[in-house]
């Protein structure tokens, strides 16, 4: 493994999707949190993953991040980055950021040093924090802030904001680091109807420029946003298709959607 930080426009995805895994397969104490798995996701899609708990969502993401270490199997990240080479930061720092279901923003700093602090991770954080920032690092912020639904609350103390704001902010801290894919877990957990709907709006603005992989269980959020469905089971893909296509297999309604 490498630490070595590769730059996001290094990706190569002139040929084919911009993360792939194949055959990848996890064992855990002898049992097999991932049993031969194959996904392709292409850039700038948004994906959505689902599956009973045990699933191996969990730890598929963890083999994208660089957490865990596969049995065998290959994880490219366009044509040319092997993931397997790579340890967490040199993952993040070429461009997959991770975002976990319990937002961590820093509770006594406002949106804005949040976002600050977030823009200053490979710089070191706390110097950072009190240097003057640029006009593009300050419109980035804006931009940003503005994405989030967060500008009106700039100056607000994260910790007093609601469960789904700080949702929205983490999601915006992950989005100052101009990923290429984000992996979002369980975003929608805890929140009003309210919040779900501006979440599913945020999501959906970030296809296109970004690949997007969002794991949940709330079906009707998963509707709203997905054009495509990958469901998980026993750590393998079971089926892919559309939300309407993945309610009707019968083996999905077995395994994990009910009668």
């Amino acid at each position: 493994m490498t630490a070595l930080a590769l730059p996001t426009g290094e990706v190569d995805t002139s040929h084919g999707p911009i993360l792939y895994l194949e055959g990848v397969s996890v064992s855990f104490d002898g049992f097999k949190a991932l049993n031969n798995l194959s996904l392709y996701i292409d850039e700038g899609e948004l994906r959505c993953l689902i599956g009973p708990n045990g699933a191996g969502k969990t730890t598929l993401m963890d083999v994208i991040t660089g957490k865990t270490r596969p049995d065998n199997g290959s994880v490219f990240f366009g044509q040319t980055i092997d993931l397997l080479k790579l340890d967490e930061p040199a993952i993040a720092a070429a461009g997959i950021g991770r975002k976990f279901q319990k937002p961590s923003v820093f509770e006594k700093l406002s949106v804005f040093e949040n976002l600050e602090l977030a823009l200053a991770t490979n710089k070191g954080v706390w110097p950072t924090l009190f240097a003057k920032l640029t006009s593009i690092q300050r419109e980035r912020i804006d931009e940003v802030l503005l994405t989030i639904g967060l500008i009106e609350s700039r100056w607000q103390q994260a910790g007093d904001l609601s469960h789904g704001q700080k949702q929205w902010l983490e999601i915006g801290m992950l989005l100052m680091q101009e990923p290429k894919v984000m992996l979002i877990d369980e975003p929608v957990a805890g929140m009003t109807h309210q919040e779900i709907e501006r979440t599913a709006q945020l999501l959906l603005s970030l296809q296109g420029e970004r690949s997007v992989i969002v794991v949940e269980h709330d079906m009707e959020f998963v509707r709203s946003i997905a054009k495509r469905v990958t469901v998980l089971h026993e750590g393998s893909v079971l089926t892919e298709g559309t939300m309407d296509e993945v309610q009707n297999d019968p083996r999905v309604i077995q395994v994990y959607l009910g009668d």
